[in-house]
């Protein structure tokens, strides 16, 4: 779960996985995006690639890259259990904000 933080802590990785949210792209097609040599963008890649965040796939000489969406659910399910904890020991959910006595 680190390496999907530390690669979603940096803006232009966001923007590349916003890229790829509506269509599988090229390296090609995602460095046009951007102003960055294919040495920083090849790194913003592994990062990603290395968190599993998206797949690749080689066509040829050419680099498909597609968002890997399991990992976003896991990563959504996670952060939707902090916002509704399980439920507690006498079977009652607990609600932020609500004192019993």
């Amino acid at each position: 779960m680190e390496a999907v933080f530390k690669a979603l802590a940096d803006p232009t990785r966001r923007q590349i996985l916003n890229l790829l949210g509506s269509r599988e792209m090229t390296a090609g097609d995602l460095a046009k995006h951007f102003e960055m040599t294919k040495p920083s963008m090849s790194h913003h890649f592994s990062v990603l690639k290395d968190a599993d965040l998206i797949r690749f796939r080689r066509e040829g000489q050419q680099i498909w890259y597609s968002v890997n969406t399991t990992v976003l659910q896991d990563v959504l399910s996670w952060a939707m259990d902090l916002l509704h904890p399980a439920e507690n020991k006498e079977g009652e959910t607990p609600c932020p904000g609500n004192i019993t006595s």
